[in-house]
């Protein structure tokens, strides 16, 4: 079931989830109605930061090492100075060897501890990074288990894979580098400045300004480019869902010749898609440049000034050897923060996609029924539901009908009547607005959902099968069944012989390369509701994509399923039902007539129409 009624299910307007869906609260709106909300870079870091959770303390346990082999590194100038003061000093006299030895052998243990630091660093940020990747692929899955059906109705199933795959790898990926790569470079910059004020405050403020000024700047660029961000990721959500839309209805593209519309298309949004990757591209790599240019000046500076400041005798040629390491620190963690500020950016824009997915409304927690039938008897009550997809245009008005055990129901009606929302309530797939369905005389509101879809075998209108063996789908989910069930399951729907025909019978893999028809998918299908063997069956248009001959096949197998069993059987093949005990015909969402085949024939009434009318097309 699609959650659709005979047809495409209207859509919700104005982002408002569809009346009568008991999703709980609404924590942050459902997915459609935040497309066009301001995007938020400090908020969607928070909920980030708040997510990480356990891994929180390896994040910062890497950032700790990386502070610290920061640290290490800005102290090493300082001994350089000291080393370059007493070659100077020892020119033309005593060199002092033993203070340089000395000096030297602690400027190695600090180079050497900075990059000790750095590799743990390097070998815990990707580890944790990819242990976020893993927890918020295993939420996103378990999330979209816990979506409600009207979710799937309003979203691209492109863009939803696009949150679980390229967002989460985003996120993963560069979430712990881009906390680490910014706590670097601050640490970096904050000591930097910390130690050339401690060398001498002249020299500092010149090297600090053309920095700063650069940082500023950088600041003013960046802030423009989050937008470009954002658009990245919603583009690359709506390129997957097209390629996902226009591939899998490739056929139908092909057969009604519109290819060149759906190339269009996707050039529109690859177009689009590449303007926001070049803008935030070239925006990101002319910064370095800038950055690049503003360290060459402060290495002009302080060679200029501090030449001068040696002649005059306020400083040492220690000190210029200092500045000159110290400028070239200062401005390499200015760098940094710009890639981390642009990567954070990143993280943030695929965050918010993915926060907004994982706080979509849910249905409701049901894990307080406890409520347990041991055998399922199969009466089926529904007392004046009412339903609608939209609020305040409903759809099923009033519909009432009293079905006894092993009863064989048929729901036949125009195209928009209703047949398939009513099953659809029947398996509470949606909730009804009003009124209410009891199985047993028990209301399938007080019975957990899992305990009501194993009440039912169903076979839909589109044959589903995964990928996998054709046992593995004729099976699925069904445990100690016997090759002798699955043979005779596949003989009553006559696709025993083709199975037989197929290079590793049961176990081949279904793919294209076999080709399979999709009457021999229904076929399947079928076959796997007759294994399933629950105690009532839903057969929604199940012989719509199989010729004559199979379909007759399909009804004596569908007369051994439904024996003693309560079954629904929604049918446009009114061929197909004459048998059933009783014929609801339904138009409009409501109830026209109820009857045998016999009976309602007899009437001459909306039935009698519609009988006559597909058998006088056929004649």
């Amino acid at each position: 079931m699609n959650g659709q009624t005979d047809g495409q299910a209207p859509q919700p307007k104005g982002g408002k989830l569809a009346a009568g869906r008991k999703a709980g609260p609404p924590q942050t709106g459902p997915i459609w109605s935040r497309r066009d909300r301001p995007y938020n870079f400090f908020g969607s870091l928070r909920a980030l930061l708040k997510y990480l959770g356990k891994y929180k303390w390896g994040i910062f346990l890497g950032v700790l090492c990386v502070m610290i082999g920061s640290l290490l590194s800005v102290i090493g100038p300082q001994l350089l100075k000291d080393i370059s003061d007493t070659i100077y000093d020892g020119i033309g006299g005593d060199m002092d060897m033993e203070r340089i030895e000395h000096l030297t052998l602690i400027l190695i243990a600090l180079y050497a501890g900075s990059v000790l630091f750095n590799t743990m660093e390097h070998i815990i940020i990707p580890v944790v990074s990819q242990k976020v990747a893993n927890k918020l692929r295993m939420d996103l899955i378990h999330k979209i288990n816990l979506l409600p059906l009207n979710f799937y109705d309003n979203s691209s199933t492109g863009d939803v894979m696009s949150r679980l795959t390229n967002d989460a790898d985003t996120v993963g990926e560069h979430s712990g580098i881009s906390f680490s790569l910014f706590a670097s470079a601050l640490t970096s910059l904050v000591g930097c400045v910390v130690m050339m004020f401690y060398t001498n405050v002249t020299l500092a403020c010149i090297c600090i300004l053309p920095p700063l000024l650069g940082f500023i700047i950088m600041r003013l660029i960046i802030s423009r480019t989050q937008k470009y961000y954002v658009r990245q990721s919603k583009d690359l959500g709506a390129m997957n869902g097209l390629v996902e839309e226009v591939y899998y209805g490739h056929n139908i593209v092909a057969a009604y010749g519109n290819e060149e519309q759906c190339r269009r298309r996707f050039e529109e949004i690859n177009n689009d898609l590449y303007k926001s990757n070049y803008k935030t591209r070239f925006i990101t790599s002319s910064i370095p440049q800038m950055m690049g240019f503003i360290s060459n000046l402060g290495y002009v500076l302080v060679c200029v000034v501090g030449s001068m400041m040696i002649i005059s005798g306020e400083i040492t040629y220690g000190v210029i050897v200092a500045f000159i390491v110290y400028v070239r620190l200062f401005g390499f963690p200015l760098l940094q923060m710009s890639e981390a500020v642009a990567s954070l950016q990143s993280v943030a824009a695929s965050s918010e996609r993915i926060f907004d997915l994982l706080n979509a409304p849910e249905m409701e927690d049901e894990s307080s029924k406890n409520i347990e039938i041991d055998k399922v008897v199969g009466s089926v009550e529904f007392r004046d539901v009412s339903f609608s997809y939209i609020e305040d245009v409903e759809i099923i008005h009033h519909f009432s009908m009293d079905v006894e055990p092993g009863e064989k129901i048929a729901i036949v009606g125009p195209t928009g009547a209703g047949k398939t929302t009513i099953v659809n309530l029947l398996m509470r797939f949606y909730e009804v607005d009003s009124g209410d369905i009891l199985i047993d005389g028990i209301s399938t509101k007080d019975l957990r959902r899992d305990q009501v879809h194993r009440m039912f075998s169903m076979v839909l209108q589109d044959p589903w099968l995964f990928n996998g063996t054709v046992r593995e789908n004729l099976v699925f989910n069904k445990d100690g069944v016997t090759q002798e069930a699955l043979d005779d399951a596949c003989r009553s729907v006559g696709i025993y012989d083709y199975i037989q025909s197929l290079p590793d019978g049961y176990d081949t893999k279904i793919n294209d390369s076999i080709g399979m028809s999709a009457g021999q998918r229904q076929q399947m299908t079928i076959a796997r509701s007759i294994i399933a063997d629950a105690p009532m069956v839903i057969f929604d248009e199940a012989t719509s994509s199989v010729d004559t001959r199979t379909e007759k096949q399909i009804q004596n197998a569908l007369g051994k399923l439904t024996d003693n069993r309560t079954s629904f059987i929604i049918a446009h093949r009114l061929s197909t039902i004459m048998d059933c005990d009783k014929i609801i015909v339904m138009k409009e969402g409501r109830i026209e007539e109820t009857g045998s085949h016999e009976e309602l024939l007899a009437k001459g009434g909306f039935y009698s129409e519609l009988y006559r009318s597909q058998f006088e097309n056929c004649d």
